[in-house]
């Protein structure tokens, strides 16, 4: 899963964008995420709060990164701090809700109920912004 909590500047307006793919993601497939993300959100400015996943230090990412400065600017989380980032909220909700006590015979099954739920968190602009002052964050 990769996901990005999205949030309107005038805090009008919030709505998470995700991707569930099977595999792990890299450095390829977060670039090939962010440059969705890039286009759905109509090509307007982005901060992006990450963490320290290797991907995301990686020499293909940050000359990538540097590539798109028009709209992609990076802050990046101290190590260890998973409770900076309104991201891990949404994994949270998702496992404590569709995902809690789930005993299914298929991974297939898994990913329709993760999918539900980070659909459910996706709609809900009220649980983003939660998600954001559980961490301490503001806009």
């Amino acid at each position: 899963m990769a996901g990005a909590l999205v949030y309107e500047p005038d805090g009008s307006d919030a709505h998470l964008v995700f991707q569930l793919r099977p595999g792990a993601y890299n450095d390829e497939t977060l670039i090939e995420f962010l440059t969705d993300l890039d286009q759905l959100e109509q090509h307007r400015s982005v901060v992006l709060l990450w963490d320290g996943l290797p991907s995301h230090r990686s020499r293909r990412m940050l000359e990538w990164v540097a590539s798109q400065r028009d709209w992609l600017s990076i802050e990046r989380l101290p190590g260890y701090a998973p409770d900076l980032n309104p991201t891990e909220q949404v994994w949270g909700s998702v496992k404590s809700k569709e995902l809690a006590n789930l005993c299914v015979d298929t991974i297939g099954e898994v990913t329709e109920a993760a999918q539900d739920g980070l659909d459910r968190v996706s709609d809900d602009a009220p649980l983003c912004f939660a998600f954001l002052r559980h961490c301490g964050l503001r806009l």
